[in-house]
């Protein structure tokens, strides 16, 4: 069975979707400057910490003594396979 929409129905419909749409709006108005200032602070304190930590880094080099030499991290020794095989020279022919 098919039913129609009726007229008003079809005006009530359109004027809850710009109801819903205005009222988005304002409280996107509303509530905008505070969701930007959250949003900045906890970018400011991202940047803070990442900064923080630069300075620690920064400190512990400057509590070594002047010629001082340290290694943080030892190379890894490379090993080579002394059974790749032997050297052929060769020569270019015209």
């Amino acid at each position: 069975m098919l039913q129609f929409a009726s007229v008003t129905g079809f005006v009530r419909m359109i004027l809850i979707i710009l109801l819903i749409y205005f009222g988005i709006k304002i409280l996107s108005r509303l509530f905008a400057p505070f969701l930007v200032k959250y949003v900045a602070k906890k970018a400011e304190q991202r940047f803070g910490d990442q900064f923080g930590q630069f300075r620690n880094q920064q400190q512990q080099e400057k509590q070594k003594k002047e010629g001082e030499v340290t290694i943080d991290k030892m190379p890894k020794t490379k090993t080579s396979n002394k059974n790749v095989g032997d050297y052929v020279d060769y020569e270019e022919i015209d």
